[in-house]
């Protein structure tokens, strides 16, 4: 890895709304371009929008969706990455040849090649199948980046399996925030009323946004995932309303010792910088630590408990507590 400039946007999006949303993906990418940025990240299903696909029938998703790379918004994302001679990702719904479909990350590079992600713990939508392969890429910035969407990244072993197979950056889409819940332990919804007021008022719409329900709830556990495997990780999440809860933004970008290195908590479109330093991973905490593994003391993690479930059946479960 060298030193590498990248960034972290966060976008309120149109529910199905693709060309909008592509052209406002578009105008961030020139202005971090025009920054020195050479890898920039938006959030999870962005094109699209993402939380009114729980409510579509299977025909509707049919027609939002793409196939990947191929698809219009893969290709205009690649587009923009040639044209700009940086890297972007951004959020589809994906359909196989075979009718399969995908909550599905792209990320094109400026030489032309893509990589993508299938979300591995989707539970959004009956229609929509999980991933079932982590994805760790070379990208023409002399650098090995890894990806994992929202829910992926609450799992410490996905994160970790990650680390192994070499990412040294963590491209971490997501849409979260805001969150219906009855666990007051939990973030809980975001103030309506707050949001709507947020021009008069940004003070109080940005400490909403700072509490338990967005930032609070993150720093709990996100820099340490960054911390315990030594990586930099760029948090790009969405803002804003998501159907019928709003998305808490405060994107950043984490260095390998679970520093903030840049974050936004504006109640709005915004986009983040930093530069990496790559000295700083070579000597970061978590690569020793990852070093000093004992490998035949950890062959429990899998072996099945008995109280494994879904994604899907974990979260009704939480809407139920």
């Amino acid at each position: 890895m060298r030193d590498l400039r990248v960034a972290a946007v966060q976008i309120e999006h149109i529910n199905g709304n693709k060309p909008a949303n592509r052209a406002k993906i578009a105008q961030f990418v020139e202005q971090a371009a025009a920054q020195d940025v050479q890898i920039v990240i938006f959030p999870e299903c962005c094109i699209t929008g993402y939380w009114f696909l729980r409510n579509l029938s299977r025909r509707q998703l049919e027609e939002l969706a793409e196939p990947v790379p191929g698809g219009t918004s893969s290709q205009f994302i690649g587009e923009i990455a040639t044209k700009y001679e940086l890297s972007v990702g951004a959020g589809v719904v994906e359909i196989t040849e075979e009718g399969t479909m995908y909550n599905t990350y792209v990320v094109a590079m400026p030489d032309g090649k893509f990589a993508y992600h299938r979300k591995l713990h989707c539970f959004i939508s009956e229609h929509l199948s999980s991933g079932d392969s982590y994805t760790v890429f070379d990208t023409p910035h002399d650098c090995r980046a890894g990806l994992l969407t929202c829910y992926d990244c609450n799992i410490g072993e996905n994160v970790r399996i990650t680390a192994l197979q070499g990412a040294e950056i963590l491209l971490a889409p997501h849409q979260t925030g805001g969150v219906v819940s009855n666990d007051p332990d939990l973030m809980g919804l975001v103030d309506w009323q707050l949001w709507e007021n947020r021009q008069s008022n940004p003070e109080a719409i940005e400490a909403e946004l700072r509490g338990p329900k967005g930032r609070e709830w993150l720093m709990r556990w996100l820099p340490a995932r960054a911390h315990d495997n030594g990586m930099f990780i760029v948090f790009a999440n969405g803002i804003g309303p998501d159907d019928d809860e709003i998305r808490t933004g405060n994107s950043m970008i984490i260095d390998p010792y679970g520093r903030i290195l840049a974050e936004t908590c504006r109640a709005g479109d915004d986009m983040v910088m930093a530069w990496l330093d790559s000295e700083l991973r070579e000597r970061a905490t978590g690569r020793r630590w990852i070093r000093t593994r004992r490998l035949e003391l950890y062959e429990p993690l899998i072996v099945p408990t008995g109280e494994e479930i879904d994604t899907r059946t974990a979260r009704m479960k939480l809407k139920e507590t």
